[in-house]
């Protein structure tokens, strides 16, 4: 497949926040600038915990991040591919990526969410072992236990 995991790094900023936004804009049509702040300058946002990027042919094509959570759990964040790149794997490599680096931080479940409409986002948690926990005010969240 020709994609490369690895951590964000500083030269990244750029073209991640460009895919992130792009696949929200994608989504809803239309963007709030100040919904995402974390994007202004994801090392810093996301110093504390650990944010990939997929590579291929030195483009930047997904990203997905882990947030450590008090209590000894994680939660998945900001997983995107770039339109182009969908469906071939690369979203799954990204979160089974994740799923290990939460592991090896002791977690011992990983919850996430996305809005309820979003019919592909919530398929793809479901095919890759999460569990709808439930839903509200527009939103879906689940749970994967990692032990």
């Amino acid at each position: 497949m020709g994609v490369i995991i690895r951590p964000f790094q500083p030269k990244d900023q750029i073209a991640t926040q460009n895919l992130i936004l792009a696949g929200l804009a994608e989504h809803w049509g239309a963007l709030d600038p100040d919904k995402n702040p974390d994007l202004d300058d994801i090392g810093r946002a996301y110093e504390h915990g650990r944010f990939l990027v997929a590579e291929s042919d030195g483009e930047i094509v997904g990203t997905g991040a882990l947030l450590l959570e008090e209590g000894g759990h994680g939660r998945i964040v900001r997983m995107s591919v770039a339109k182009k790149k969908r469906r071939q794997g690369i979203a799954t490599i990204i979160l089974e990526e994740l799923c290990c680096l939460a592991r090896q931080a002791g977690c011992a479940y990983l919850t996430l969410e996305t809005t309820s409409t979003w019919t592909d986002a919530i398929q793809f948690y479901l095919n890759n072992g999460f569990a709808l926990t439930h839903s509200a005010d527009g939103n879906t969240w689940f749970r994967r236990d990692l032990i």
